[in-house]
């Protein structure tokens, strides 16, 4: 799993990416100031870093410089409230291989995020080993791919936002099970007290409209399950 630095001084910022970077696939973890950056750097290995520049004590410029003067040449992508023409060009001639403004869309950082790493090279266990979870996951014509993050249905190619994407993941991870909202938000969400279950039937309803109505189910007074193939008519 790809590993990357979170540069974020503001904890629900921060939180924000973490948890968008999660339900895309990746392992993250945060430094809140340029300090803690570069030990985390030195101590820890990562694939990506994305960096604030307005940070205390020592600035996202600062950490830059540190890590391109050590010969490290790990991607970089800038995410900063400052906007203008000037830091977009500075931070990119100091070596950040992308610059994003905030407010930002998760989705775009995301995909920001994948355009910069390169996909893992499949492994064959050995004899004896176990073998690796399994990287797509398919039921009555929905199929999706969990290393490239990217849906079909029918074969024909679905466009899903990274959260879009982790609700469907857990719906067919779950087969013919019903899955409360409270299961749902804590699958996807990871929380059940700070977000409101209504977010639920959102994405829900956003996944009908992509994927086709009937193949969300609702249980009244119960939740959420997959439609069987038997309601799909594939029976």
């Amino acid at each position: 799993m790809k590993r990357i630095l979170i540069v974020e001084d503001e904890p629900r910022i921060a939180s924000f990416v973490a948890k968008g970077l999660k339900s895309a696939g990746y392992d993250s973890q945060i430094a809140t100031t340029g300090p803690e950056a570069i030990v985390a750097l030195t101590n820890g290995q990562f694939d990506l870093m994305i960096l604030d520049l307005g940070l205390p004590s020592m600035d996202g410029y600062q950490v830059l410089e540190r890590l391109r003067s050590a010969g490290e040449q790990l991607p970089v992508i800038i995410l900063t409230a400052r906007s203008s023409v000037e830091d977009t060009v500075q931070g990119l001639s100091s070596g950040a291989q992308d610059y994003m403004s905030k407010p930002f869309r998760v989705e775009e950082l995301i995909a920001r995020v994948a355009l910069r790493l390169p996909a893992e090279e499949p492994t064959t266990a050995p004899a004896g080993h176990t073998a690796e979870p399994a990287q797509e996951l398919s039921q009555d014509g929905l199929h999706l791919d969990l290393r490239t993050r990217q849906a079909h249905v029918d074969e024909e190619p679905v466009e899903l936002s990274a959260r879009e994407f982790a609700l469907a993941e857990v719906l067919l991870d779950h087969p013919r099970q019903v899955l409360s909202r409270e299961q749902l938000l804590d699958l996807v969400w990871e929380s059940t007290t700070e977000t409101s279950s209504n977010v639920v039937d959102v994405y829900i309803r956003y996944l009908r409209t992509k994927l086709g109505a009937e193949r969300i189910v609702t249980v009244r007074g119960a939740g959420y399950r997959l439609a069987t193939a038997e309601e799909l008519g594939r029976g």
